[in-house]
């Protein structure tokens, strides 16, 4: 159910501006977005984990959250990482 490291170091290679950028808006949203479609497919078959689910709704809010700084502050990064990730909005 959780992000494994090679993948989360992927994402960090894809989608950061530098060598060791860990915690821009691009890698973060890239992470969390990894990780809430892990928890929509465990969704699937544990439909009553309302714990698990608190904890997504969370991660769907801090990802819009970044989503909404990097529009006010960059709109070119903003939507590149929208269109990279397939995000709607």
């Amino acid at each position: 159910m959780s992000i494994t490291v090679e993948r989360k170091a992927e994402l960090i290679k894809t989608h950061g501006r530098s060598e060791g950028d860990t915690g821009g808006a691009e890698v973060q949203i890239a992470i969390l977005s990894e990780r809430i479609a892990n928890l929509t497919e465990h969704f699937k078959g544990h439909k009553k984990d309302n714990h698990s689910r608190r904890g997504l709704l969370k991660m769907v809010s801090q990802r819009r959250r970044l989503l909404d700084y990097l529009k006010n502050t960059d709109v070119a990064r903003y939507q590149a990482i929208v269109e990279t990730l397939g995000l709607r909005r």
